[in-house]
């Protein structure tokens, strides 16, 4: 494919990191130039994650220098707590930088909305209006022109990609819209909190973020787009004893009582013909997190109630993948005119 294309990461040491990191090195169009951070600076990255040892002996992770960044790479993943990469950002695209940032500083058309749900002022507004919403099945033609992608949270990239065609098509009553969703304890990030302890998180499953989590007007924002005008989700987000994954069962009110299962499947599928990340399942087969981990993919299944005329959709992807690192390479190899599943993994392992 011709000389390699220099990316840098900025947060790498964190779970987001260190997925972005694997899949760089694997990623045969592109070379992995920078490593950043703030609290590891100095430290080499094979003690950080000593399974990396023998592919990264010697790297270490360095200071945060938009200069010395822009001058070694092309392009800059900001894997960053939310409330940073809104100061990184707009130097590094002004030396010329393609930037993806996998925190929430992008993901939102009005930064009012962003300051409510996330306390920090914001003045950025020129830049935030360049961004583009990274879920490519949905928005795969702006991100290809784009510069600055806001790559989508894990639970709105497994919720809308299940509810995008009900609402796209006019299927369902867009206000009886339920979201009930569960991640593994790997989206709680990597620092040391009392409540992913294993003797807290373990045997145990509870809900958090009750009708206040964040993603919620995430999600919003874009079911409002699809459907054309403003809608509400009821929202709730759980946390399960596992590592990886999420699996989020949608409910809607049909307006149609008459279509069934199948009709949909039809529909679905359809309307992700031309999305290779998306598998939607075989009729009465419902998707299961073990069989996204370690890849990119979103299975989808589908299931109608003849009884209440609700549809219900169940989405299961890789948090860490599809809802995160591999999202954002997704992102890049469209802006840069590549085969979007290129250097991403297709098959995890299984059991």
């Amino acid at each position: 494919m011709g000389e390699r294309v220099p990316v840098g990461i900025v947060g790498a040491s964190g779970y987001g990191g260190i997925q972005l990191v694997r899949l760089l090195l694997e990623h045969p169009a592109l070379e992995l130039a920078y490593l950043g951070g703030s609290g590891s600076v100095g430290q080499s990255f094979a003690d950080l994650y000593p399974h990396l040892s023998h592919r990264l002996q010697g790297v270490t992770v360095e200071a945060v220098d938009p200069d010395e960044i822009a001058r070694r790479c092309k392009v800059v993943f900001l894997s960053l707590p939310n409330g940073l990469a809104c100061e990184l950002a707009p130097p590094l695209l002004e030396k010329g930088c393609k930037v993806l940032d996998l925190s929430a500083d992008y993901r939102f058309e009005d930064l009012q909305v962003y300051q409510s749900w996330y306390g920090r002022e914001r003045t950025d507004q020129a830049v935030s209006e360049q961004a583009v919403y990274g879920l490519p099945e949905l928005y795969r033609e702006r991100i290809a022109g784009a510069s600055l992608v806001g790559c989508p949270g894990c639970y709105p990239t497994a919720s809308l990609l299940g509810v995008a065609p009900l609402l796209k098509q006019g299927l369902i009553e867009p206000e009886s819209v339920i979201i009930d969703a569960k991640s593994g304890t790997s989206g709680g990030g990597r620092q040391a909190k009392v409540n992913l302890l294993l003797a807290e998180a373990d045997n145990s499953l509870g809900a958090y973020g009750v009708a206040s989590h964040r993603h919620t007007p995430e999600i919003e924002q874009v079911c409002s787009n699809l459907a054309g005008h403003a809608v509400r989700v009821q929202f709730t987000p759980h946390m399960i004893p596992m590592v990886r994954g999420i699996l989020s069962t949608i409910y809607a009110r049909l307006r149609d009582p008459g279509l069934v299962r199948e009709d949909l499947i039809t529909i679905y599928r359809a309307f992700y013909r031309s999305s290779p990340w998306v598998q939607v399942l075989p009729s009465g087969i419902y998707p299961q997190t073990k069989w996204a981990a370690g890849t990119n993919l979103c299975y989808i299944g589908l299931e109608v109630d003849p009884r209440t005329d609700r549809v219900i959709v169940l989405s299961a992807i890789d948090n860490l993948l599809k809802g995160q690192a591999g999202q954002a390479i997704q992102c890049l190899n469209i802006m840069m005119g590549w085969e979007e599943t290129l250097g991403l993994p297709q098959l995890g392992f299984y059991p």
